[in-house]
């Protein structure tokens, strides 16, 4: 399992793909805040028989005031293999198991925000971490919350990057 300290940057065994763009790939405008500003489709791996949720942070990689967080999901349950794009607003996602969405930094909301670069091109980090446990926290919880309560819990990691903006 996967100490806080590890958090960051986890071993990868879980593999992470979208049928939207590949790892390392331009984002469609369809998934920014230039477009439709919904969820990219996500597939996950194979995922541990002892996991019983699932948790997703995306995070833009390459701000000036550093890393900064566009989405806070948790809750999925294990069994979800497959992240459908446009998944509902709000703290209670029924389409995928009542998972939680908290609060991410980019305008508090309880939803995925898409990126949306003021200059040049931004990479954006889909980090997904398959735990063994369902997580028992308020609405309003944020990237570092989710973390520290994910500590000791992660059976899995894995990630996909993709990038946005104009040169």
């Amino acid at each position: 399992k996967t100490n806080l300290k590890d958090i960051i940057h986890p071993e990868e065994n879980l593999t992470v793909t979208s049928n939207a763009f590949g790892d390392g790939g331009m984002m469609p405008v369809k998934y920014t805040g230039k477009g439709e500003d919904i969820n990219p489709p996500l597939d996950l791996g194979s995922i541990s028989p002892e996991a019983k949720s699932i948790a997703i942070l995306m995070d833009d990689l390459d701000t000036p005031i550093g890393i900064f967080n566009h989405w806070v999901i948790w809750n999925i349950p294990a069994t979800c293999t497959h992240i459908p794009e446009a998944i509902s607003k709000g703290e209670v996602v029924e389409s995928l198991g009542n998972a939680n969405q908290g609060k991410s930094q980019y305008g508090g909301k309880h939803y995925y925000r898409g990126p949306l670069p003021p200059f040049g091109v931004h990479r954006y980090i889909f980090k997904v971490y398959v735990l063994d446990t369902v997580l028992e926290l308020d609405h309003n919880t944020g990237k570092i919350d989710l973390q520290k309560a994910m500590d000791g819990h992660i059976l899995q990691y894995g990630t996909l990057t993709g990038r946005f903006g104009s040169e």
